[in-house]
């Protein structure tokens, strides 16, 4: 009998991460998923989250995995069932708001509380899943949790949003578009970006498409202005089906993250997995994280991070090299099929379900719980 999984988040299903946990653990077992049904604050989410949940939790189930964002949730729920607890902590609320986008002090007091929340929600659980190995690491030393009970499950992407397209002949008259999108978070760097693009401005064969809004979106116009850079395209956020075709038209797709911040060393973005999958030639930070899958000039072009010269010399070494590019491409969809594809993330994902299953050895004799 296939084992009986709760999986609840404070983001939507549709949440890349939460998505990619939900599908493929529903291909090993039976899967309950409670998740917001419609957008609302995250406090709100939460709330709507806990109302359906903790009914669930009195039903028979053998997992219970909590996935973005879960930090709330897990002490929550640890008190309300004796089943093992799987948290896909993805981020570090701490990290986040204290060093990454630098809301807090790290030493003050909501500083503190966000740090609470993640080594509370941490040991609470019998395992954690991190992003990356890079990540995992720091969770391990900042906090204090035994590196046995920390595992990396890598991040895909929508396949049937994101695959190769037909490539239309080049206009060699039209410049080659260097794209990128985010939620300009510190750790993206896109002020890294455009000030790479000034550095190339004299180039008329190179022209950049910037698409998203966020944290450092005014900054990365006014550096634009600045530099009068009218080679540099700022566009508001589309659809997933109409940023796959941008993508899809992007000569040279930018994965970053270029941001100086620790974290930025620590992720892989999620849009490396889109570009890879749809066999664009990706830009990357030579960052320890990316090293974990990515090979310089056989599956991406590394570089610097922080530093534009070296990005602008690795978007030319690109756009002036054609064969680099083609090469890059098929690389890069080679690795997301050997190591991003939903079969492969199933594949990762077994091992830590059943990891998490022997966690407690009275669970797997109980069929229902109820609250203390």
């Amino acid at each position: 009998m296939s084992p009986r999984i709760l999986f609840a988040a404070g983001r939507e299903a549709s949440y890349v991460r939460n998505q990619l946990m939900i599908k493929a653990a529903s291909t090993l077992a039976e899967v309950t998923a409670i998740t917001p049904d419609r957008p609302a604050s995250l406090s709100l989410n939460l709330l709507r989250v806990l109302r359906r949940l903790l009914p669930a939790l009195r039903q028979p189930h053998d997992l219970v995995i909590l996935g973005f964002y879960g930090q709330p949730l897990v002490p929550i729920v640890r008190r309300f069932t004796a089943a093992p607890v799987l948290f896909d902590a993805y981020v570090s609320t701490w990290d986040t708001l204290c060093f990454d986008r630098k809301k807090f002090a790290p030493t003050s007091v909501p500083g503190q509380v966000a740090r609470r929340l993640d080594v509370t929600a941490c040991r609470s659980a019998d395992r954690v899943v991190l992003d990356t190995r890079a990540h995992a690491q720091f969770f391990i030393e900042s906090f204090a949790l035994p590196p046995d009970r920390v595992d990396c499950w890598y991040i895909g992407c929508d396949e049937s949003i994101f695959y190769p397209r037909p490539q239309p002949p080049r206009v060699t008259t039209e410049p080659l578009t260097v794209f990128f999108y985010g939620t300009y978070q510190p750790l993206h760097g896109v002020e890294v970006i455009v000030q790479a693009a000034a550095l190339l401005k004299d180039d008329a064969t190179i022209r950049f498409k910037l698409i998203g809004v966020g944290q450092t979106h005014q900054q990365a116009q006014q550096v634009a202005q600045q530099a009068q850079l009218p080679s540099v395209e700022f566009l508001p956020p589309v659809s997933i089906e109409k940023l796959a075709e941008h993508i899809a038209d992007g000569d040279i797709c930018l994965a970053g993250p270029f941001g100086s911040t620790a974290k930025a060393q620590r992720v892989i973005p999620t849009k490396t997995a889109q570009f890879l999958a749809m066999r664009r030639p990706i830009i990357a930070a030579d960052s320890p994280a990316n090293h974990e899958l990515l090979i310089h000039r056989q599956s991406a072009y590394l570089c610097q991070v922080g530093h534009p010269h070296a990005l602008a010399e690795a978007i030319q070494a690109l756009a002036y090299d054609e064969a680099l590019r083609a090469m890059l491409a098929q690389g890069g969809r080679q690795l997301f099929e050997d190591r991003l594809s939903l079969p492969h993330l199933i594949d990762d994902l077994g091992p830590i379900l059943d990891r998490t299953l022997q966690a407690r050895s009275t669970a797997s004799s109980r069929s229902t719980h109820t609250s203390h």
